[in-house]
């Protein structure tokens, strides 16, 4: 066996150093001082005989020759990890954590999950907020990520779930008072906008044909798209959404759709997961949950 194999462990703490650029976020990582860190990582560069590291700034960033190491590194890894789960694979029972966007888990997923619930009653769910893709370093199992970024660089799967268009809602009573005939008329409106960067009232307005200037128009900002929401319900001007997200409103007469002008392409929706992961077999139960619940729509 090559000599070099007796420093596996310094190999393991140059794969976080190098993926984190930093020896203090790998010592929290890893539970270890950031001090044993350097050590480490400077016998292995000794035992080498070439740097792995540079410093620029705050961040530790590697030369040529840690590049190479950390691909081949990366490589082993995965290979272990692959294995380790061939023969270590976590039954279909046990829990199963799931990451989705706050307005997806709130409007879409969570009115339907109790279903998943009576089919596996054995895997209890943990549904959390991360704006992370990379899930291979994290506790997510199973990501919804609404967005276009593609993750087949990473070596995860990501299959879509579906795209929707994006629609101005507002409530009854305001549609009642202005008689929306024309999309012009909703630069009479106060628009509610939130923090989503794939699509803005400025874009459906150039979708309508309408000439809108943002410095022209009532509009105010918030956070989350359930201010959003209640702002509007609340007779509160207009928002953009998408027929999934609103449909039980609508079906309440909470909201009502006064232009069938659809913003495209819109919002896309895929699920991401880890192929290596243990936790497979409910991490694919899951999946196909998802897809039985598309195709009852």
């Amino acid at each position: 066996m090559d000599n070099r194999l007796r420093s596996l462990s310094a190999l393991r703490f140059f794969e976080s150093a190098s993926r984190l650029k930093s020896y203090s976020k790998a010592a929290e990582e890893l539970h270890v001082t950031q001090a044993a860190i350097s050590q480490k990582l400077r016998q292995l560069e000794q035992r080498l005989g070439c740097k792995l590291f540079i410093r620029r700034g705050r961040e530790m960033h590697l030369t040529d020759k840690g590049e190479i190491l950390h691909k081949h590194v990366n490589i082993g890894f995965k290979s272990i990890i692959t294995g380790l789960n061939q023969i270590q694979n976590e039954p279909l029972e046990g829990i199963l954590n799931v990451s989705a966007p706050r307005s997806f888990s709130t409007r879409w997923l969570m009115p339907r999950l109790w279903k998943f619930t009576m089919a596996f009653p054995h895997i209890p769910i943990r549904v959390q907020n991360s704006k992370v893709i990379d899930i291979r370093h994290s506790e997510t199992d199973v990501l919804i990520w609404q967005g276009d970024e593609s993750v087949e660089h990473l070596d995860l799967e990501q299959d879509t779930l579906f795209e929707e268009a994006i629609f101005p809602y507002c409530s009854p009573q305001l549609a009642e008072s202005i008689q929306f005939t024309h999309p012009e008329q909703l630069l009479k409106c106060w628009l509610i906008d939130f923090d989503l960067a794939s699509f803005n009232w400025q874009s459906w307005f150039q979708c309508a044909n309408v000439n809108a200037a943002k410095e022209g128009l009532l509009w105010m900002e918030v956070s989350t798209f359930d201010m959003a929401m209640n702002a509007v319900i609340a007779g509160h001007g207009a928002c953009l959404a998408t027929e999934s997200i609103s449909a039980d409103f609508v079906e309440r007469g909470l909201l009502v759709k006064p232009f069938d002008i659809g913003l495209k392409p819109g919002i896309r929706y895929s699920v991401i997961s880890d192929p290596t992961s243990s936790r497979a077999l409910r991490i694919n139960a899951f999946k196909s949950w998802l897809q039985q619940e598309l195709h009852c729509l």
